[in-house]
């Protein structure tokens, strides 16, 4: 599979200051973003003994549908596993719930086992796990070697975090790397002391830990809600690029209530997960929000 790397770096402009965009959306269609980071090693790897993959997570995940992919590519079945199915998927499969039974998931409801055999390569939920390291590694050695071409000496990496981990190994990286580049993230599904308590499920050393920012409000996860839609339908607008619905309005919501505590250009990094927004604009539909008539994804 051919990913397009290193991703392109653009300069553009919202609320009228520019930000450099590290467009990671642009890697792969079905790999795109933190997901062709996350599930690089295993991309890159042949595994001759492995004929499964066993995961769980939200049955509206873009990493489930990237390894429905991987696992259609590979030959392998693919077992994914859910707390709960939303009626509204059910009833009408959508997006990448859809899309990942249309490449052969197969869907359980219910825990995972707690064992497997050796032809099974168990994922954790997102991808958090130490082989995605390697991956975020070379994200921030690409962001290193574009820095020197620019002759910029310090940068302020922002982006949304689910589990944290591509943040966590990012500035792990920079660190290793002995970048001044500081990474800095908010927790989009949980509160910040759960989100450092994945950092540390992961890397024991709390210096290399990113720094959370706390967001602007809390928000209940994958809930629609007004003003993050109107943000981002203002990002489209303004930027001309399409950011998702559940990571990104709060993101750049949290950027710009910070924006004056950065000592450095800032570059946000677009994760991708477009894929989602099908599912997520029919909650905002359902919920009778303004300007779906011009919504654009």
């Amino acid at each position: 599979m051919k990913l397009n790397l290193p991703s392109p770096i653009q300069t553009v402009t919202f609320e009228n200051r520019a930000f450099y965009l590290k467009r990671d959306d642009l890697i792969h269609p079905d790999f795109s973003g933190n997901k062709a980071r996350k599930f690089y090693y295993f991309l890159k790897r042949d595994f001759p003994q492995i004929k499964r993959i066993v995961s769980y997570g939200s049955a509206q995940s873009n990493a489930m549908y990237s390894l429905s992919v991987l696992a259609k590519m590979r030959g392998w079945d693919f077992d994914y596993y859910v707390s709960h199915l939303p009626p509204l998927l059910r009833d009408d499969p959508h997006g990448n719930y859809k899309a990942a039974i249309e490449n052969g998931m197969r869907l359980h409801i219910g825990k995972p086992p707690e064992s497997y055999g050796s032809e099974t390569l168990f994922i954790a939920e997102g991808g958090a796990q130490v082989e995605a390291e390697e991956g975020i590694r070379l994200l921030a050695e690409e962001i290193v070697a574009w820095q020197k071409m620019q002759r910029i000496e310090k940068l302020s990496l922002f982006l949304p975090s689910g589990t944290g981990t591509t943040a966590l190994y990012l500035q792990k990286s920079f660190c290793l790397l002995g970048s001044m580049n500081r990474v800095y993230t908010v927790a989009c599904v949980k509160g910040s002391d759960d989100l450092r308590w994945q950092f540390s499920l992961l890397e024991a050393d709390e210096a290399l830990y990113p720094q959370v920012l706390e967001p602007l409000k809390r928000y209940r996860f994958g809930t629609p809600y007004r003003e993050l839609y109107v943000l981002r339908q203002k990002l489209k607008m303004q930027t001309g690029v399409a950011f998702d619905l559940l990571y990104d309005p709060i993101g750049w919501q949290t950027l710009l209530a910070h924006i004056d505590s950065f000592d450095a250009p800032i570059l946000y990094l677009h994760q991708g997960g477009l894929k989602g927004n099908e599912s997520m604009a029919r909650r905002y539909v359902g919920n009778g929000e303004l300007g779906m008539r011009n919504r654009v994804w």
